[in-house]
């Protein structure tokens, strides 16, 4: 039996930019020890937050109140802060957040808001914004691609409730956000819903090693948990 052209399987070759995504995710996964801790955390204090802003006329996403929450506790805990070349780890007195931005053709960016940890929840949301826009122009920098402090990966808007990101080398770590579920919780004698995120936490395990990353979870769950704007 003859196979037709429109039934024959189709080659995508990973050339161009899609092979420099793949031999990147190989070589992070070649030169670092990953590990991935997992957590949950509620978000009604974010939610709240966010409708605070909204009141307020600040305009903030989920992403961008988590964002603030993350620079803030990597201030609290520097060893996480940095990248990792041969065989020393550099801390990094600022944070510079990469952000991983989906682009069209299965691509994928995660330039970095330089100073980070020096911008308002409406300054973040502004340079999130700006290179979301500029990934899809191709108008980045070599030194936003290139620079960074932690990465986060966000897949909220996804069926995605946990996974396991790859680091983006020679960073020390990287925070996966999976989607919000509503979750049935014990409050005294009742059940109560609330909103849950799923956090997932790969850092290396040559510059960290797994106690001090359940330790940075944890407090970057209370901080969610217990977030002001």
């Amino acid at each position: 039996m003859n196979v037709g052209a429109d039934t024959a399987a189709r080659v995508v070759h990973l050339r161009g930019a899609r092979g420099m995504i793949a031999d990147k995710m190989v070589a992070s996964l070649s030169v670092a020890a990953q590990l991935t801790h997992h957590a949950r955390a509620d978000m009604s204090a974010v939610m709240r937050a966010k409708g605070t802003l909204a009141e307020e006329g600040i305009r903030a996403s989920v992403e961008d109140l988590l964002m603030a929450a993350l620079i803030r506790v990597l201030k609290r805990h520097p060893d996480l802060n940095g990248i990792v070349r041969e065989r020393e780890v550099h801390l990094s007195p600022q944070v510079d957040l990469c952000v991983a931005i989906a682009l069209p053709g299965n691509l994928l960016a995660a330039p970095a808001i330089f100073g980070a940890g020096d911008k308002s929840i409406a300054e973040l949301r502004a340079a999130r914004q700006d290179l979301a826009t500029r990934a899809k122009s191709n108008k980045l920098s070599v030194a936003e691609m290139t620079g960074g402090t932690f990465t986060v990966s966000n897949l909220g808007t996804s069926r995605v409730e946990q996974f396991t990101p790859i680091l983006n080398a020679p960073q020390i770590a990287i925070l996966g956000i999976g989607r919000i579920v509503e979750t049935a919780v014990r409050d005294g004698d009742d059940l109560v819903w609330r909103p849950f995120a799923g956090l997932s936490l790969t850092f290396d395990h040559r510059a960290v090693d797994g106690a001090p990353a359940a330790e940075f979870l944890g407090d970057l769950c209370t901080e969610i948990e217990e977030f002001r704007p």
